[in-house]
């Protein structure tokens, strides 16, 4: 089985720090203590939340479809974290709970043969990032591997689940898995009436049903039966725009061994959605029916399908879907011109844009920029309509910055930076401010990480991590109060206590925007190894600060905050090694212009001046090894041929004598 390029590289070149770190910037040590304190608060949470066999602690009901994501997302980002330098058990706590939650999900009706049985992808993509994740942290688990080739199987037109109709160029059900098209809805959906509180946020499903035209309307049981059984025929058949999210299945078995199946499947999915926005005049329809036609089960509309343009989410979901297929299309192919089909929904919305308040604009989630946006909810920002239905544009809300910022990160073009640019300059809020909030997505520190990016915001690594810090240690109060039985907590309950924080963590070590939420796969801009121990992430003690970003250039700066015991950490450029180096550029230490240098004379109060110059070496190749003696610091100014390799899955190299 192949396993990456990494047995098959050639040593890399390597140079040593010899800069003293001097006084240690309080970013390095914040960083070094967020580590410590998220290896404490993830033991905490599973001694609190977690069987023996790694499932979850609940005793409550399940949902005829609904939910299985909920149980994953409790620990969606812990192989993340692995992979940039959290303990080492913890890669193997991260597959243990994989294994007791779908143990726990198969025994309650949600998964078959460990894929879910069948639900939409926006919900589905959630379930995956735990397993992406384990996927990319450690390529050499076999049994992993051999998933990552049986779940994408599942979708291609050979399979006997049914789900893809190649003819049609349709995945045939807005709810699809191992199962085949599951078609239909949710039962509880049935009768569709105003008893789903939760869903009142949302309006409507379908908005062209005779004698319902107000969510009041369906307080009547009649209409409340009409409303389920419409959906259940019109939004519970054909394709939905959300399945978008199914091609990072194929894309992470493709990075395995690059068997090319995968690929033609999923470039040849988003293809065929890239065919039908042609056809709707540039706008990425969100319905497709049985037959292949747009519009098939919603009167010709391009606009009504499941978490589609209407109904619930609009962009949120519809937006999330083609930026996954976008960035998945670069990683397939090297190229950046597949980056249109997520470039198409956010130039669509923005040029229906407005200027106004949140606290004055009614829209269905407004909880997330409260807390984003804190006090300047109530300045005048642009908004960008979410939602279209037949009387146009409505549920108007910031743009969610996430999507253009990972256009810009997948290809680095001057259009996506020019597309960040512009939502920045009419913005109604400063984007150097950093504020203390963890939403679902643990995303939302876009803006002021992108003004540090500029140079218009120097604070932000000590702020970002400073809030890093109290968000855990508010988690960890949340668990210490927690009274709740595995028989009466919510399943969303184990989401909002997750300790585990990786924004920060992405953005500063990595130069990478936090994962996409609904089905992302994560190419980090940075990865590094520990050279001496063969196993992902910076090394202990290490630090590590992207400070300057490029389309063919990326500049960190590693720190040893330690006192004693060399570490070597490989860098590498894409942490599936689609970059290569050419050159890099190191600040190094001279001797001082009298005496022999730092540490300098034992007889000195004080240390001597440190000289400092710079040196450009060639490396040629996508890692580059940096040994860092304890209290040493260098910062690396990498040049970069970017794409130059296909993306593959990585094992680190063995451990270095």
């Amino acid at each position: 089985m192949s396993h990456g390029q990494g047995e098959a590289e050639a040593a890399p070149p390597r140079v040593t720090a010899s800069v003293p770190v001097g006084v240690p910037p309080l970013w390095a040590v914040l960083q070094r203590r967020l580590f410590d304190a998220l290896d404490e608060a993830w033991r905490a949470f599973a001694r609190r939340y977690c069987a023996p066999d790694g499932g979850l602690r609940y005793e409550g009901p399940s949902a005829s479809r609904d939910g299985a994501d909920d149980f994953y997302e409790a620990f969606f980002n812990w192989p993340t974290l692995y992979q940039l330098g959290g303990a080492d058990d913890l890669l193997d706590a991260a597959k243990h709970h994989w294994l007791g939650v779908t143990a726990q999900l198969t025994e309650r009706g949600y998964v078959v043969d460990e894929f879910e049985r069948g639900y939409d992808w926006f919900h589905l993509g959630e379930s995956m990032l735990l397993f992406y994740g384990i996927c990319a942290a450690d390529p050499g688990d076999e049994h992993f591997e051999a998933r990552a080739h049986r779940f994408a199987e599942l979708y291609l037109p050979s399979s006997p689940t049914g789900n893809y109709d190649p003819e049609a160029a349709v995945i045939r059900a807005p709810h699809n898995g191992a199962g085949g098209p599951r078609y239909g809805i949710n039962e509880e959906w049935a009768s569709y009436g105003t008893g789903l509180a939760s869903m009142r946020p949302y309006g409507l499903p379908l908005r062209d049903l005779p004698g319902i035209s107000s969510w009041a309307d369906l307080a009547d049981p009649a209409n409340a039966a009409r409303m389920g059984a419409a959906m259940r025929e019109r939004i519970g058949r054909g394709d939905a725009v959300v399945n978008l999210a199914a091609t990072s299945l194929a894309t992470n078995a493709w990075l395995y061994g690059h068997d090319d199946r995968y690929r033609d499947w999923a470039l040849g999915y988003v293809a065929a959605w890239r065919r039908r926005a042609e056809e709707c005049g540039g706008v990425l329809p969100d319905n497709v029916g049985p037959s292949g036609r747009v519009g098939e089960l919603h009167g010709g509309r391009w606009y009504g399908g499941n978490y589609g343009w209407t109904w619930p989410h609009g962009l949120y979901s519809v937006g999330n879907a083609a930026v996954i297929a976008a960035v998945n299309s670069v990683l397939l192919t090297g190229r950046t011109d597949g980056l249109d089909i997520g470039r198409g929904p956010l130039d669509l919305v923005a040029r229906h844009a407005v200027t106004g308040a949140v606290t004055d604009t009614e829209m269905s989630i407004s909880d997330r920029w409260y807390a984003e946006l804190g006090e300047d909810a109530a300045r005048p920002t642009l908004l960008v309509p979410n939602r279209y239905a037949d009387g146009g544009w409505f549920d108007y809300q910031p743009p969610q910055l996430a999507l253009p910022v990972w256009l810009w990160h997948a290809g680095a073009a001057a259009e996506d930076a020019e597309r960040i640019e512009r939502l920045r300059a009419a913005g109604g809020y400063d984007w150097r401010t950093v504020r203390c909030f963890r939403n679902k997505e643990e995303a939302g520190h876009e803006a002021p990480w992108l003004a540090y990016l500029r140079g218009e915001n120097p604070d932000y690594p000590t702020a970002v991590l400073g809030v890093a810090l109290a968000q855990v240690e508010r988690r960890m109060a949340l668990i210490a109060a927690d009274t709740t039985t595995p028989g009466s907590l919510d399943i969303h309950h184990w989401q909002r206590h997750n300790p585990v924080l990786t924004e920060a963590l992405l953005h500063l070590t990595t130069g990478t925007p936090q994962v996409l939420y609904n089905g992302g796969l994560l190419p980090l801009r940075l990865a590094y190894e520990d050279a001496r121990r063969g196993r992902p992430g910076l090394p202990a003690d290490i630090a590590a600060l992207v400070d300057d970003i490029g389309p063919d250039r990326t500049c960190v700066q590693l720190v040893h905050t330690g006192l004693t015991g060399t570490r070597r950490v490989v860098v590498r450029a894409g942490s599936f090694g689609e970059h290569r180096i050419e050159t890099v550029r190191l600040d190094t230490l001279r001797s001082g212009a009298a005496g022999p240098g730092y540490p300098g004379d034992p007889r000195a109060y004080t240390a001597p001046e440190t000289v400092t110059g710079t040196r450009e070496l060639p490396v040629g190749g996508p890692r580059l090894e940096v040994e860092l003696p304890p209290g040493r610091r260098v910062r690396l100014e990498l040049r970069l041929t970017p794409r130059a390799y296909p993306a593959a899955h990585h094992r680190p190299a063995r451990p270095a004598p």
